[in-house]
């Protein structure tokens, strides 16, 4: 079943490779979307795909790359996107 979810991830999370490790990982799970800093400090994720992939990939969130260090993993689902392809970090 193919699902679409936004996650706010708080914490030290900018300027560790969040948002390449995360890149990283959602193709590995087959996932569209985007990671993208936020002026706030935190990270946006928008992943797209099956709902096992999702959450295997809010799970690698929970924890993020070695350098960073995640408070907390806020998740909503949104509405469907549409067809793109891959996953961007801008």
């Amino acid at each position: 079943m193919s699902a679409a979810v936004r996650f706010l991830i708080s914490g030290k999370v900018q300027g560790v490779f969040f948002r390449a490790s995360t890149r990283e990982q959602a193709q590995r799970l087959g996932l569209r979307g985007h990671a993208k800093n936020l002026p706030d400090g935190r990270v946006e994720v928008l992943a797209a795909g099956e709902a096992a992939a999702i959450d295997a990939l809010e799970r690698w969130l929970q924890r993020g790359p070695p350098q960073a260090r995640v408070d907390a993993v806020q998740r909503e689902p949104v509405p469907a996107v549409g067809p793109g392809e891959g996953f961007s970090c801008g």
